[in-house]
């Protein structure tokens, strides 16, 4: 009985599902003109799709993907930490390979990349913006995007379309390798965040993840200004 009222929902929220799926591919695309500032918003759209299916769906909280209570325990489930740890290496060898291959250039890249939305001289602040820039990720790529699209599409396909988008929507002006390569370790964390959202079911904990990886990698960015 319960699987059957499970299909049907499913099967009821899966127009609205595509619908945002949909959009936050097309906003996301238009970073293929790296000017662009369009493609931040498909992630307040997959936040806004994520409640809304969420209560199209009325779901409890034990089958949200979005749970604070659940935390602790979904940490203990197997292998869950040792992903945790994953984006914090992903970071520091990111930006060691990307100094030996391309020299300074590829920090500044970075660096250039995210200047423009973070604060760098405001610590506190920038601390702030970081962990909102990511769980706002989280719960638009990860909650939404493949936990919803999960449902009516095979999750491989889900992840590593999202993580193509979820890529593709860093992209940032420069040379053709330095771009090609800062958008490949993009879309290799995001597959990290993907698994990990599959073994906890949560996309707090891949916002941790999320944070730590980020954290590792700003601090990389500056030792090899």
């Amino acid at each position: 009985m319960k699987a059957q009222q499970k299909l049907a929902t499913s099967k009821k929220s899966a127009p609205l599902t595509v619908t945002g799926m949909a959009i936050m591919a097309a906003l996301t695309v238009t970073k293929a003109v790296p000017s662009s500032n369009v493609a931040g918003y498909s992630v307040l759209v997959g936040i806004a799709f994520f409640f809304i299916a969420e209560a199209v769906a009325k779901a409890p909280n034990a089958g949200s993907g979005l749970r604070f209570t659940t935390i602790a325990a979904d940490m203990k489930k197997p292998g869950v930490l040792a992903w945790m740890l994953l984006p914090g290496v992903s970071g520091a060898a990111t930006l060691i390979a990307g100094n030996l291959i391309f020299g300074g250039d590829f920090a500044a890249h970075v660096l250039g990349r995210t200047g423009s939305v973070l604060p760098f001289d405001k610590t506190a602040l920038l601390a702030g913006q970081v962990i909102l820039a990511a769980f706002g990720e989280e719960i638009a790529w990860r909650g939404f995007f493949l936990g919803q699209g999960a449902k009516i599409l095979p999750f491989w396909l889900c992840a590593v379309v999202s993580s193509a988008l979820f890529a593709a929507g860093h992209i940032a002006a420069g040379s053709t390798a330095l771009v090609l390569y800062d958008v490949a370790t993009i879309f290799i964390d995001s597959l990290i965040f993907s698994a990990l959202y599959q073994k906890s079911g949560n996309c707090v904990i891949s916002t941790f993840a999320h944070i730590f990886g980020n954290a590792v990698s700003l601090v990389a960015v500056f030792l090899f200004l």
